[in-house]
């Protein structure tokens, strides 16, 4: 299935700025609200459902010149537009 990129914006930011962001995003799905993320003329608004799936994804990518590579952690929200939901296993965060 193809991939449509609504909006996406990527830059270096504080831990502190980061987990404002987060909990944003956290308020917003506690509250039952739609999440509009914004950056310059890009503007998106989504109402994210009761049940979305929730994937944690920790990565390592590797330098190809065997230099340091790159490690990551992903938080990724996903449902079917038609309102579907998927049901997952237990997740800790610590």
């Amino acid at each position: 299935m193809p991939e449509e990129v609504l909006f996406k914006t990527e830059s270096a930011r504080s831990r502190e700025q980061i987990a404002e962001y987060l909990r944003t995003v956290a308020d917003k799905l506690d509250a039952g609200d739609a999440v509009t993320l914004s950056a310059g003329s890009e503007s998106v608004t989504l109402d994210v459902p009761e049940r979305p799936t929730f994937e944690v994804k920790a990565e390592r990518e590797t330098s190809s010149a065997g230099g340091p590579g790159e490690l990551s952690v992903e938080f990724e929200l996903e449902w079917d537009e038609d309102g579907g939901d998927d049901a997952g296993g237990d997740l800790s965060i610590e």
